[in-house]
């Protein structure tokens, strides 16, 4: 026969674990974890903080890089729910292969690219011509092979004729944000990068910089979706949700990105 005291504390520690696994469960529901394209990086917390607050609190954890490095890592099972790449190739790949969500696929924005300096002393008015004088001596793109923004640039770069004329000068950033600090640190006179990499904290254009013509690349369709994992988190669909609304298009186009039609 078991004592009724003992058989109250047994009762009392069951509900006290089942209580810690539900805390505990809940508690790993409101994380969501964002792979997000290194054009993202100068915005990417407040649009997070933004995001928690519209639902009532969350803690979202984001990992800043290139999107061709991010979809390596998706493949190879890293954790991430959500992925906000900097092209739709990406995002496409993975969902071809299972590693992501093929419904949830959305275009959160449309990168634009710029010439940048930091060297008070060049005219980047001059657009491409400015390349090809000796003075410059090291100009910086981002990965062509990983990264969206450095594919933009080199199709740019080769659709005006310099590609083959600069290639010596050419510096290659892991992603656009390391192409940025490239031109920042004074390791490259000139850079290619998105127009969110020249705004400082206070959202003021850094530097001196020229647009590239949008004829000259192909659109750069930004695109999110949730990953095989993320399926699970309820958090992931809703975020994806939140870049579509005024309040997350209001963030992004605060940061220079344009905003694509909302049906997409």
């Amino acid at each position: 026969m078991i004592h009724p005291l003992r058989q109250r504390l047994t009762q009392m520690a069951l509900g006290l674990a089942a209580s810690l696994s539900l805390i505990s469960v809940s508690s790993a529901a409101s994380v969501l974890r964002v792979a997000a394209a290194a054009d993202l990086a100068i915005c990417i917390d407040e649009i997070n903080g933004t995001f928690a607050k519209s639902i009532g609190g969350a803690d979202v954890k984001a990992s800043i890089g290139s999107s061709g490095n991010f979809f390596a890592q998706i493949k190879n099972g890293a954790p991430f729910d959500v992925f906000l790449s900097a092209d739709t190739h990406y995002p496409r790949e993975l969902a071809k292969t299972g590693f992501a969500d093929a419904a949830t696929l959305i275009v959160y924005a449309h990168g634009q690219l710029v010439m940048w300096t930091n060297d008070p002393k060049l005219d980047v008015s001059a657009g491409f011509g400015l390349l090809t004088d000796p003075k410059i001596r090291r100009i910086a793109i981002a990965n062509p092979d990983i990264a969206p923004y450095g594919r933009a640039a080199k199709t740019a770069l080769e659709r005006a004729g310099v590609w083959d004329a600069i290639k010596p000068k050419l510096v290659f950033g892991e992603n656009v944000a390391q192409t940025a600090q490239f031109v920042e640190t004074g390791n490259a006179q000139v850079g290619f990068v998105g127009i969110s990499h020249i705004k400082s904290s206070d959202n003021a254009v850094k530097g001196r910089a020229w647009q590239v013509p949008a004829e000259l690349f192909p659109l750069i369709e930004q695109g999110g979706i949730v990953t095989a994992k993320g399926q699970s988190n309820s958090l992931a669909a809703k975020y994806l949700d939140f870049l579509r609304s005024d309040a997350g298009r209001t963030i992004l186009l605060k940061y220079g990105f344009s905003l694509p039609d909302r049906r997409q």
